[in-house]
């Protein structure tokens, strides 16, 4: 390809083979240090296509860094790549013969005992400092100033035997990564702005363009190609070879300077080499299309993770994400906890998060920790409320809070953007459940306030958003008295309709019959279509359709294991419901009022559910579903509280595709 290439590219001083070859290695390089930061970046690097891209661009760029150095010992590119003499060969050869054995034999033992002389802890000795800093200078200078050989291979070897672990090895990587992006880098880049020479690159030409794209082409096509050949051979499926061409495509920093020097070097033209500057920027332009690409296959092939109660194992903890408003809700949290512990062993870590509203007042007592990036509130209303949160719950542990684990949040942040912390914190916390707080609070009289519609629109955006399921609890009464592990004080029911979400309430329901203290009573509505009048033909071919079936029958299976594992033994009491249409179930629901105190239901979630049919349209707070809404209504209790749960549904770009995905 280079010999097709080089003439197109109108070398003034000609060309031959040791140009040509040289040229190749250059175009059939990689820039691993790039690819490494980008793979990174665009979160595919524990991926095993990510290590295997990562890997072969390190392989890649040393077999074209070894071809390089081995071209620099043969051939003088300075003199427009004409033969060494064998004197100068030989001197060369052995120069870094010499450089590998010191290098290989001495870097271990002086590193290695300087990093036993200061360990972690304590200051590094400076004679020591200097000792490391002057042994690897004189690895690296050594074959370069004797016999003006290659810098690179010296700076490579030096790099290779240098122990990994140790103060020394993270010392100098961080220096030398802190140099590099705040001065190299950018000096770098001013050096390649003015010798780019803008103005000579003819772009009023179409054989200026026509060079780019040939450059361009050529790079791409011979990459892929023995990218998709080898992955024949190693047994890769097509578009996993040619996603890793593409990205073993990517130039860097190296060749942006080999095509500057070129030109200043009279081997290509100004025109010529500004254009493969372009052309190297050009390969990491289609890096994250190639990347989403994967990421949408690999989404497609690999089984999704979904974060609900109905798909917990019973040997993995219950991690709840708890939310608060104010002290107000203590009461209540602390029976809700108690009631959701299930079995002590593994029992129940609870992360009791602070929602709290950033103002300005607020923003001016923020105090940012030194050398770390946390906040510290000092404000003193909030401190109160925190302490006063915080002595309270541990009142509760100390005296009944046996296999449960508390750990204290914080959501700070203004209305518009708290339900991104909420969820960010249940992400990175890994919980199966986030619980938050009714924005409408019952006043002295048992009704409901008109609430605050800031923290409404939290919930519903948290709904929308949340990596897990999600629980809106409306506190009416829950917290009046402690519920007590002696004798029932308790009285809850869990509407079972059908649908993700009556499951997931249904999941939630078996870790409340653990407890002593409540007497759990399920609730099950059922759809009753007799006689063989018009209405009851058409309520049966509206049930009858394959996904309301096959709905159906993962509502019976899964009823049918609650009921196997509480129901069966006594420990919760059972109740049907046959009903004919939403108007019955609206005044089953009524025929409730005072016989319970706390409600377990799905915000929705059904498929074609005749029961519930048109309740949404006189809704009064969609983000609690039609039962939810009807439970909580102002004119119902003043006594029952309410729990509505939506369980998780996997939506969005990378739900439900782990960072260690398998695609190849």
């Amino acid at each position: 390809m280079a010999a097709l290439l080089t003439p197109f590219l109108t070398v003034p001083i000609g060309t031959n083979a040791p140009f040509n070859l040289c040229l190749s290695i250059i175009i059939s390089g990689t820039a691993s240090p790039l690819l490494t930061r980008l793979i990174t970046d665009l979160k595919i690097g524990k991926s095993d296509i990510g290590r295997f891209v990562v890997s072969a661009g390190v392989h890649t760029d040393l077999v074209s860094t070894l071809l390089i150095c081995i071209g620099f010992v043969i051939f003088d590119p300075v003199r427009a790549f004409v033969y060494r003499t064998v004197g100068s060969i030989i001197t060369m050869v052995s120069l870094l013969v010499i450089e590998m054995v010191l290098a290989a034999k001495l870097t271990p033992l002086i590193m290695n005992w300087v990093n036993r002389e200061n360990p972690e802890g304590k200051p590094m000795k400076c004679s020591h400092l200097v000792l490391a800093v002057a042994y690897v200078v004189m690895v690296c200078s050594f074959p370069p100033i004797v016999s003006n050989y290659d810098k690179v291979l010296s700076a490579f070897l030096a790099g290779v035997f240098m122990p990994r672990e140790g103060r020394i090895a993270k010392m100098m990587i961080s220096k030398v990564n802190y140099f590099f992006s705040a001065i190299f880098y950018p000096l770098f880049f001013f050096w390649v702005g003015t010798e780019a020479q803008l103005n000579s690159f003819e772009a009023g030409k179409l054989g200026t363009w026509a060079k780019l794209i040939f450059v361009f082409l050529i790079a791409t096509a011979g990459k892929v190609l023995g990218s998709w050949v080898s992955g024949v051979m190693l047994g890769f499926h097509w578009q996993d070879s040619i996603a890793a061409g593409l990205l073993l495509n990517i130039k860097g920093h190296f060749h942006v300077y080999l095509a500057i020097m070129s030109s200043k070097m009279l081997l290509s033209s100004t025109s010529t080499s500004i254009g493969m500057v372009f052309a190297t920027f050009l390969t990491i332009i289609y890096a994250p299309m190639v990347v989403a690409n994967i990421i949408q296959r690999a989404r497609k092939r690999s089984p999704t993770q979904r974060m609900a109660l109905q798909w917990l194992a019973q040997s993995h903890e219950l991690r709840v994400l708890l939310c608060m408003h104010g002290p107000q809700n203590i009461s209540s949290v602390a029976n809700f906890v108690g009631i959701s512990r299930g079995p002590a062993d593994p029992g129940l870590l609870v992360y009791l998060t602070d929602m709290v509203e950033l103002t300005d007042r607020i923003a001016t007592t923020l105090a940012h920790t030194q050398g770390v990036d946390t906040v510290t509130v000092t404000d003193p209303a909030v401190v109160e409320m925190r302490e006063e949160i915080t002595n309270g719950i541990n009142a509760y542990l100390n005296e009944d809070g046996d296999g449960i684990t508390v750990k204290r949040m914080l959501a700070l942040s203004t209305l518009n953007s708290m339900h991104q912390d909420v969820c960010i914190l249940a992400e990175d916390l890994m919980v199966t459940l986030i619980i938050l707080p009714f924005h409408k609070q019952q006043e002295i009289g048992g009704r409901l306030n008109m609430g605050h519609s800031g923290f409404r629109h939290v919930n519903r955006k948290v709904l929308r958003h949340a990596p897990c399921s999600v629980g809106i609890l409306v506190d009416r009464g829950l917290g009046a008295t402690l519920i007590s592990r002696s004798t029932i004080s308790l009285h809850a029911a869990v509407i079972f309709i059908g649908g993700k979400d009556d499951r997931e309430a249904l999941a939630y329901a078996g870790r409340v019959a653990r407890h002593p203290g409540v007497k759990l009573t399920v609730i099950r509505f059922l759809l009753e279509a007799t006689g063989d009048s018009m209405s009851s033909i058409i309520t049966i071919a509206k049930s009858n359709t394959t996904e309301h079936l096959e709905e159906m029958k993962v509502d019976d299976e899964c009823f049918a294991d609650f009921y196997d594992r509480h129901v069966a033994g006594g420990q919760v009491a059972y109740m049907e419901k046959y009903l004919v249409n939403s108007g019955q179930t609206f005044s089953t629901l009524r025929s409730l009022e005072g016989q319970y105190g706390l409600f377990i239901v799905g915000r929705g979630g059904r498929v074609n559910s005749i029961l519930t049919v048109g309740m949404n349209d006189w809704e009064e707070c969609p983000e609690l579903g039609p039962i939810g809404d009807i439970l909580s209504a102002s004119d119902f209790s003043t006594t029952a509280s309410v729990l509505v749960i939506q369980q998780h549904s996997l939506k969005g770009e990378l739900d439900g595709l782990q960072d260690e995905f398998s695609i190849m």
